[in-house]
């Protein structure tokens, strides 16, 4: 059997994080989405498959190339344009030979969520098996309803506050016998000018076709729609992986619980630092510094004397000056934060922190949520970014200057202040 793994899309929500790379290469713990994904997949005894890519899709290749490097079969399978998860799915249908496993590539979950669509399926021999997983706001999803115990009666997307059949989510895992091929030429394209996957499991529904619900537990899946769910993302990866040192921990640093310390990777005395986190190849951490829990530092990065971190992905190339705080926040590759820069992460009124995301303004829920940088952001020294703000790629933040609305990429945000110098009296 083989298992198919869609990782076209853009991740438009993520911005500015995906205008550089695509959301499936976002790394967590030092591994890409997309590897979590496939980690999981070959763990439930699946081992060729066949990735769908668009969107930056050579990077994809790159990466992951003919996929011997984790004991895979990867092939590739291009979608021309981005026309709807029904439209990337019919594009396989000529290397697909019979019953497959299909994924979400910009998910992570456990390969105990593969192992119980596969053994459902298994067991009755349905048309399709969907993952569902019961979720607190089932309005934020595609809801399945389901009558005698497994048996899937509708697929609502996204349903009005009070108005969903169920708490069941659709957790895009899914087995599927070749009759989709079949109904997804039936569909038609939604009101978004795409073909959906789940227009075509209620033709196959609508034709008294079985389709069954396998649940599956809260903790083992999670999806990564906007930028605070990489912070919960990154958590989840960290407390699952296993941690060992290797770099360099000099006398009077302090590691706690599980850290991660890579071969060429060094902690200088002083730093005190708690786990889960990752600290990997070639970074440079201290002296006098505080990395606290779920934080994730990728390849080459500095954290200089007495800064702080706290629950944060930080990427490849970053340096973060001494003196400097960041908080709940996600530093892209190449950003350079002075002296004394520091991330907001708490409203004064201790509210939710709100994040425009695609154009709307959005509750995210969090009480604590930082800045989000983009690839090669600059600040200078005492730059303060407010709670919830974005700055896009390559942009400057000025000395002294406070970010309390996002900035766009290639901008230079400068203070003004007036000066009066007079001559000094005797």
């Amino acid at each position: 059997m083989k298992a198919v793994v869609l990782a076209a899309g853009e991740g438009v929500r993520l911005q500015p994080i995906t205008a550089t790379r695509p959301k499936h290469l976002i790394k967590l713990g030092g591994k890409p989405i997309l590897e979590f994904c496939l980690d999981a997949v070959k763990a439930s005894g699946i081992t060729e498959i066949l990735v769908v890519t668009h969107y930056m899709g050579d990077a994809i290749r790159r990466f992951f190339g003919d996929g011997e490097r984790l004991g895979l079969k990867i092939e590739y399978v291009e979608q021309a344009e981005m026309l709807g998860t029904g439209n990337a799915v019919s594009v396989v249908e000529p290397c697909v030979d019979d019953d497959f496993v299909l994924v979400y590539g910009d998910l992570l979950f456990a390969s105990e969520a593969v192992a119980n669509v596969v053994s459902l399926f298994e067991a009755e021999k349905p048309a399709a098996v969907m993952a569902v997983i019961p979720v607190k706001k089932p309005e934020s999803y595609g809801v399945v309803e389901v009558v005698a115990g497994q048996t899937v009666k509708s697929i609502l997307e996204k349903p009005a506050s009070g108005q969903a059949p169920s708490n069941l989510a659709n957790a895009g895992i899914y087995l599927f016998s070749k009759e989709i091929f079949d109904k997804l030429k039936q569909t038609k394209a939604s009101v978004r000018g795409e073909w959906e996957l789940t227009d075509a499991l209620s033709l196959l529904i609508e034709d008294e076709k079985t389709v069954l619900a396998a649940e599956i537990s809260e903790g083992d899946w999670l999806d990564i729609g906007r930028p605070w769910d990489l912070l919960e993302a990154n958590s989840w990866a960290l407390k699952r992986m296993e941690h060992k040192v290797y770099g360099t921990v000099e006398k009077g640093a302090h590691l706690l619980g599980a850290v991660t310390v890579a071969e060429t990777a060094r902690i200088r005395s002083g730093a005190y630092i708690e786990g889960p986190c990752f600290i990997d190849e070639g970074s440079d951490i201290g002296p006098n510094c505080y990395i606290r829990s779920c934080t994730s530092i990728g390849r080459n990065v500095r954290a200089g004397n007495a800064c702080e971190v706290k629950n944060s992905l930080i990427m490849d190339g970053t340096h973060v000056g001494h003196l400097s705080y960041v908080g709940d926040s996600i530093l892209c590759e190449r950003c350079n934060l002075a002296a004394g820069t520091i991330t907001a992460n708490l409203r004064l009124d201790d509210g939710p922190v709100k994040m425009t995301v695609n154009g709307e303004v959005v509750d995210t829920g969090r009480r604590k949520l930082g800045a989000i940088l983009g690839d090669g952001v600059k600040t200078g020294i005492n730059a303060l970014l407010m709670p919830g703000v974005k700055v896009g790629t390559n942009s400057w933040v000025g000395a002294n200057f406070t970010v309390h609305r996002d900035l766009p990429a290639n901008t230079v945000a400068l203070l003004k202040q007036d000066e009066e110098m007079q001559e000094k009296s005797e």
